[in-house]
């Protein structure tokens, strides 16, 4: 197995069983303890993890947590309109759009309540918000309240969504890392989430900086999905390269 990819599954090892003995590592990956060391220092590096006697777990501290909409949406407040502001800059009249739910995607829609959209939504606070807008066609497909995140999720008719052909999806992250992509608190959202970014033709991701390097419940697409990160800082070098490397156009809102 190639470094890369060995790293990856125990990373992805360790998140399933959150605390692993170095010697449990070894057997299951059949590489000698020296390499599994290696391995294991490259992602405590990268701050997903971290070293406990005799092996290594989980690092909660950069797990996030689901919290209530009303919560998130006072923190980073100016950055988090700056971002959507550049983001609705891409939206045309006549696109056919997702709208995630999320404390920065529903800045949007100040920026973009005049132009003649169809809009598909899982977030409450977008629908209610467009009702006086005739020149927005809204489309959501309802489901579970998620009262914590204004938003509905537990898609059941996948195949409906399928039938939309989405020009271009905004979506929502609780947070973003390269080894665990792109993340969302909320298992009820996550196989939508997959489904709009598989439908759609360009994948904007809206993230302020304190989303870098943090992690949600599940991820719902690798980071190399997406085709835009729009953001409000640079972020570090790692993150610049990544992008490069992957033909994603990394935007920094001003």
């Amino acid at each position: 197995m190639i470094k890369d990819k060995r790293i990856n599954k125990i990373h992805e090892y360790v998140l399933e069983h959150k605390s692993v003995s170095l010697d449990e590592l070894v057997k299951v990956f059949n590489v000698s303890k020296n390499t599994i060391r290696r391995d294991v220092q490259e992602l405590v590096e990268q701050g997903d993890l971290k070293k406990v006697y005799g092996g290594v777990a989980v690092n909660d501290d950069n797990r996030a947590k689901l919290e209530s909409f009303t919560d998130r949406q006072v923190r980073n407040q100016a950055e988090k309109v700056m971002v959507a502001k550049a983001a609705a800059q891409f939206v045309e009249d006549g696109d056919i759009i997702f709208i995630d739910s999320g404390t920065t995607t529903i800045e949007m829609f100040e920026f973009i309540k005049t132009k003649h959209l169809s809009i598909i939504t899982n977030s409450l606070d977008f629908v209610v918000r467009a009702l006086l807008y005739e020149n927005l066609n809204i489309i959501s497909f309802g489901g579970i309240l998620e009262r914590k995140t204004n938003s509905f999720g537990s898609l059941q008719n996948r195949e409906l969504l399928q039938t939309y052909n989405i020009n271009k999806a905004f979506m929502a992250s609780t947070g973003i890392s390269l080894t665990n992509g792109v993340t969302n608190a909320s298992p009820l959202e996550s196989e939508l989430k997959q489904t709009i970014v598989e439908r759609s033709s360009k994948v904007f991701l809206l993230v302020d900086h304190d989303k870098f390097d943090r992690y949600g419940l599940k991820t719902y697409c690798r980071l190399d999905d997406i085709d835009y990160l729009i953001t409000d800082k640079m972020p570090n070098e790692s993150y610049q390269d990544y992008t490069k490397n992957n033909d994603i156009q990394l935007i920094i809102a001003d």
